[in-house]
């Protein structure tokens, strides 16, 4: 081998190796860079966080009980067989709710439904309350009824009357808002879920009620329930439902809406006044309307006395087919007040149909299920016989529960067991406000007297709006 393939052997191996100590160099760079924290710059982005201003409180009325077909010259009219007495109020310190009075189209006579607006007080929302009740005594409509005024709803569930003859039952639908509203009234009877001609597309002004004859939508249905859904505005929906036997009045109810199906419901003190065995029992006085609207399932239905733990019947297990009412009737309870609890697979809506009689001079209830309060609430008792409230606890741990009245005059605290239940009389015609401290409560109110049957229950007031973060 010459010279210089020596040479340009060793410089090419030079170079090979030179290469090769430079990539490898190279590879550990990369990785030890990779391993290694590079220098970063953090920066909050700018952000501002706000609350809403918070929007009037407003709830609308049902209104006097209305009587259908006394103007013979006009069988589709309405009258006010009698009004609405109407107890109100408002957040402590803030001014009276301006009140306003609905249009009804067809009213003969008498005065629409009343609305009562709360507007805020500087940026702090202000909550109002108002029940309103009445006692008619014609031959074509007798009984008493009480309701409470509710905010408007863009879903509702109206869960009682019927279509059967002797039933004369109203859907009320009042619009408090400033824009009209188009209304679909879904029923739910023995043929399943149906949208009649007479319930499609019905548009509700702003500012007025409007009356639809629940026969006129379910001719014959025994046990029906109605879905109320609202675009445009929400609505305030509810039933007035009547009975006339033979040609004997045998109650009348303004039922109120549930605002939608649930898995768990409870409902609240509903008021046993005649005991079984006595004249008249021998027909259900205590009935529960069940509606599963969407699928098949079973639900566990189960009575306790307040009070107690020890149920007053064994419970009960009902299967539901979708979209089709059922009804159970709950028999043998001895006078007292009641807790009705419906466990369901699947979403469930129920009411508790009640009676003092099948007489003349006889009323009836419809209670509906009392959602949970975890806030301080207000709520008002109408006038009439003096209403009980009953507390019930759904939570593992007891609870500590304040009633007082709006003016200071009235409180009562007291500590309601896991699981557990307890009921006080309260005054009429009176605001107070439900605290359940901690915790949370169901609430519901029975009215008793002689020839009267009420039920309400008491809703949550309105949490306030959560603050919103805006990023710019």
């Amino acid at each position: 081998m010459s010279d210089r393939r020596v040479f340009r052997w060793a410089t090419t191996s030079t170079r090979l190796l030179v290469g090769s100590v430079v990539s490898a160099a190279a590879v550990v760079g990369v990785v030890a860079a990779v391993a290694l924290p590079w220098p970063t710059i953090e920066r909050e982005p700018a952000s501002i966080s706000a609350v809403p201003a918070p929007a009037p409180a407003v709830v609308a009325c049902d209104g006097g009980l209305l009587s259908v077909g006394r103007d013979l010259t006009n069988a589709e009219s309405f009258a006010v067989a009698t009004p609405q007495r109407l107890t109100s109020g408002v957040t402590d310190g803030a001014e009276p709710p301006q009140e306003a009075v609905l249009e009804v189209a067809g009213l003969t006579s008498g005065e629409g439904p009343a609305v009562f607006t709360s507007p805020p007080a500087g940026r702090e929302r202000v909550d109002v309350a108002a029940a309103g009740s009445s006692i008619a005594g014609d031959p074509d409509l007798a009984g008493f009824a009480a309701s409470a005024c509710r905010p408007p709803l863009l879903e509702s569930w109206l869960v009682g009357g019927s279509g059967e003859t002797g039933a004369s039952d109203l859907i009320l639908i009042s619009n408090p808002g400033s824009v009209p509203a188009t209304v679909q009234l879904t029923v739910y009877g023995a043929a399943g879920e149906q949208t009649p001609p007479g319930g499609s597309d019905l548009v509700v002004p702003p500012g007025t009620q409007r009356v639809v004859p629940l026969a006129g939508l379910v001719l014959g249905e025994q046990s029906p329930v109605v879905r109320v859904s609202a675009v445009g505005a929400p609505v305030h929906a509810s039933l007035q439902a009547s009975i006339t036997r033979v040609l004997t009045p045998g109650g009348v109810e303004q039922v109120g809406a549930i605002p939608e199906p649930e898995t768990a419901l409870t409902i609240t003190g509903v008021a046993v006044t005649r005991a079984p065995g006595e004249e008249g029992a021998s027909d259900a006085a205590t009935v529960l309307r069940l509606l599963s609207p969407s699928a098949d399932g079973d639900a566990t239905v189960t009575v306790t006395p307040v009070g107690r733990e020890e149920p007053a019947r064994d419970p009960e297990t009902v299967p539901l087919v979708a979209g089709e009412p059922v009804e159970i009737a709950l028999g043998g309870l001895g006078v007292g007040t009641y807790t009705v609890t419906v466990e369901g697979e699947t979403p469930v809506v129920a009411a508790v149909w009640q009676t003092t009689g099948f007489d003349e001079g006889d009323d009836f209830a419809w209670y509906t299920p009392s959602p949970l309060v975890t806030l301080p609430s207000l709520f008002a008792t109408p006038s009439g016989p003096p209403p009980a409230v009953t507390l019930v606890n759904p939570a593992d741990e007891p609870v500590d529960v304040s009633v007082s009245s709006d003016d200071g005059s009235y409180r009562l605290d007291v500590t309601v067991p896991a699981g557990g239940s307890m009921t006080a009389r309260l005054s009429p015609r009176t605001v107070y406000v439900l605290d359940p401290g901690e915790g949370q409560i169901r609430a519901g109110l029975a009215l008793t007297g002689d020839g009267a049957l009420a039920g309400i229950p008491v809703w949550p007031a309105d949490a306030a709006s959560p603050a919103i973060v805006v990023y710019p």
